[in-house]
């Protein structure tokens, strides 16, 4: 089996000011890498950039990427605005344009699960390539426990993807869910320090049933992949 390559996000179909503002969790891993002392980041799959703009005003050596010119040139433009140095390039995350060890912490927020399976373990090795030993990352996937995943009717590509295809910024993107047992087994070269299960049933107006995976975990294998 193939990997089920990814497309960049459409922004064009986006208009949420959601994707200007940081994330709520993002606060508390700032406070949490200056607390360990930690100083090179990767926003792994950076959007329009709302955290690696946020991530380079808290003082950290910021680089980012995305497969979406069109998010690296609005950035690109913000962090000039902002009189903002941050490293930026368009990449794919199936092969990352960064050496051995270049990165004390990955940020890939929303983003990891945009592949299948596969992609997801070659995703995963890049991570830990890149990666410099007892360095950290905090992610999200998406939970089996989803509408999505479970009641949407998506079309399957493999046990653990569908791929949405609903008009929107996302249609024809894959998106890889997981059990908690399934993150253990993954995380396998990785001592997780959290794992939380959210569900954000209510937002844009309505109930919802949307469920993720908060994970931060430190890379504990010394050997490159």
């Amino acid at each position: 089996m193939s990997i089920h390559y990814s497309k960049e996000w459409n922004w064009k179909e986006e208009t949420s000011p959601i994707w200007l503002k940081p994330s709520e969790e993002s606060y508390y891993i700032v406070k949490h890498w200056k607390e360990n002392g930690y100083k090179d980041v990767l926003d792994f799959g950076c959007g329009l950039g709302r955290h690696s703009i946020f991530f380079a005003k808290q003082g950290f050596n910021v680089s980012a990427f995305d497969l979406s010119q069109e998010g690296i040139s609005h950035l690109e433009k913000w962090a000039k605005d902002e009189r903002l140095t941050i490293d930026l390039t368009v990449a794919d995350m199936l092969s990352l344009p960064y050496n051995d060890n270049s990165f004390d912490c990955v940020f890939a927020y929303h983003v990891i699960s945009h592949t299948d399976t596969i992609g997801m373990h070659k995703i995963l090795s890049e991570i830990i390539r890149i990666l410099k030993p007892n360095g950290e990352i905090y992610l999200t996937l998406c939970s089996k426990e989803t509408w999505s995943f479970k009641d949407a009717g998506y079309p399957k590509i493999d046990e653990n993807t569908v791929v949405k295809t609903e008009e929107g910024p996302e249609k024809g993107i894959p998106h890889f869910y997981v059990t908690l047992q399934e993150i253990l087994k993954i995380f396998s070269d990785f001592e997780i320090e959290r794992i939380r299960h959210t569900d954000d049933c209510y937002f844009a107006g309505k109930e919802q049933n949307s469920k993720h995976y908060f994970i931060l975990a430190k890379l504990c294998k010394m050997s490159i992949i």
